[in-house]
């Protein structure tokens, strides 16, 4: 989708790639070979897990150069690259800039759950880009920090299991208040059409801008 001077892709799961003053790609997981024109300038990875730190996908969208942003807990795994690429470790709070892109590293874990531990300290990611500002919310519960996230679109994870049910990703909407959500992480190991489906609804119900995305 095309968004105020960017695209916004959903490639599946928690996996995007967006397009603006660089190319971006978030967490790649099971994608499609891709043209050189498409590869990363940056990939952000979020945290360890075999479906966010693919190593096989990391290096499907890299290309020499490519800077891959990331938790230290994947630099060892990202390291094996056949691709000539620059590991950039990030943490929590932390910001950088490249480019004209301004990247910061802010909190991601479960509460009542063990899957993602706030001890652990890994990722969710706010971009600006063409002077807008999008939220990936990595793998996440509904977490008080987001109540200062100001931000224009907000991808946000509703499937449950791992990470926040649809309800839960509906009041995390209401918390942040997008210009526009948009949901992600179900359709692939857990969540369904359905948990999408019930996020827009419950965002629509708020007048919350939503939209799900094709996969691309």
């Amino acid at each position: 989708m095309k968004y105020r001077g960017m695209e916004i892709h959903w490639l599946g799961h928690d996996s995007f790639r967006i397009i603006g003053r660089k190319i971006i790609y978030i967490d790649p997981f099971k994608v499609s070979a891709v043209p050189r024109v498409e590869k990363a300038e940056i990939i952000l990875i979020t945290h360890p897990h075999y479906d966010h730190c693919s190593l096989e996908d990391i290096e499907k969208v890299s290309r020499d150069g490519t800077k891959i942003i990331t938790h230290a807990d994947c630099q060892s795994k990202i390291a094996r690259l056949p691709v000539k690429v620059e590991i950039i470790p990030i943490s929590v709070g932390k910001k950088l800039e490249l480019g004209g892109v301004e990247i910061e590293a802010v909190p991601a874990y479960n509460i009542g759950k063990q899957f993602h531990q706030r001890q652990q300290e890994w990722l969710g990611y706010i971009i600006t880009m063409n002077d807008k500002r999008i939220y990936h919310a990595g793998d996440t519960d509904l977490i008080p920090e987001m109540k200062n996230f100001k931000v224009d679109v907000a991808l946000l994870p509703v499937s449950g299991t791992y990470v926040m049910t649809a309800e839960e990703a509906v009041k995390a909407a209401q918390v942040i208040l997008p210009d526009l959500a948009i949901p992600m992480h179900y359709n692939s190991i857990v969540g369904s059409e359905a948990d999408a489906d019930h996020f827009i609804e419950g965002c629509r119900k708020l007048g919350i801008k939503v939209e799900k995305l094709p996969k691309f």
